[in-house]
């Protein structure tokens, strides 16, 4: 991107290794999916296809063209991936990322508690082929990690294949790395960003309360997903200062009050 304005922060060119931004899409039509590209190729790297709406949205092969067209990488949710496995059918979910040319799967282990050494086994095989993310966290509010057991479960995660590692939160952001009412674990966040590479977490901050700690505190690279498709313009504004929330944190100190 061509600067206007002095003091934007640098953002690295797609593809992308670090920076990146993932979008959830729970449903758009085809249309929405092609005027949202429209407008968010550019700040756009992944497009998870939400939780196992895959199998139920109309025109599927036709929206995953539309995004690898536009040089955005889709995927789906990882809940699609947990209901395969719990009806024994491994097999049948890699027939169906073959049916339609997905090569980025996601692993993980939020709806279902899967046995950790079983789910490296899965991020092993898959990452033979594919590149593979794998979420951590649970979705269920009464499961509890503590810091050091999120830590080695994405240490463990990276050692058997995935690239990334997604911190959950869900769509609602409100829980995994977040307490309930959407503020910060930061008990969790620094342990994970004290031990775990920040290029290889992607957090999952669909808040834009939560988006702006992480710019803050880790600055406009930092990975961020479970982004609605409408935000992703006001996320780069956050990511390059040109929003209140993030306005001084780019600017010397001399233009700073």
């Amino acid at each position: 991107m061509k600067k206007i304005l002095p003091y934007l922060p640098d953002r690295p060119r797609k593809p992308r290794e670090y920076g990146l931004t993932m979008v959830m899409d729970k449903g758009l039509s085809l249309n929405e999916a092609a005027s949202f590209m429209s407008v968010g190729s550019s700040y756009t790297d992944y497009v998870k296809l939400g939780f196992g709406t895959s199998l139920i949205t109309p025109g599927l092969e036709k929206k995953i063209n539309i995004y690898k067209k536009e040089g955005v990488i889709p995927y789906f949710g990882g809940t699609l991936f947990e209901a395969f496995v719990i009806r024994d059918m491994f097999k049948e979910f890699v027939k169906f990322l073959d049916k339609y040319r997905i090569d980025l799967v996601e692993v993980s282990d939020g709806s279902f508690d899967i046995d950790h050494d079983r789910k490296l086994e899965y991020i092993h095989k898959l990452a033979r082929h594919r590149t593979v993310i794998s979420e951590v966290g649970s979705k269920k509010k009464e499961v509890v990690y503590s810091p050091d057991q999120w830590v080695e479960m994405m240490k463990a995660e990276l050692d058997a294949g995935s690239v990334k590692v997604i911190a959950e939160a869900r769509e609602s952001g409100t829980t995994g790395i977040y307490n309930e009412d959407g503020s910060i674990n930061n008990s969790i966040i620094g342990a994970i960003s004290d031990q775990v590479k920040l290029e290889n977490v992607i957090w999952e901050a669909p808040m834009k309360s939560q988006q702006a700690w992480f710019i803050k505190h880790f600055g406009a690279n930092v990975n961020l997903g479970n982004i609605a498709p409408y935000e992703i313009i006001p996320l780069e504004s956050l990511r390059l200062g040109l929003r209140g929330d993030t306005f001084f944190q780019f600017l010397p100190d001399e233009l700073k009050q």
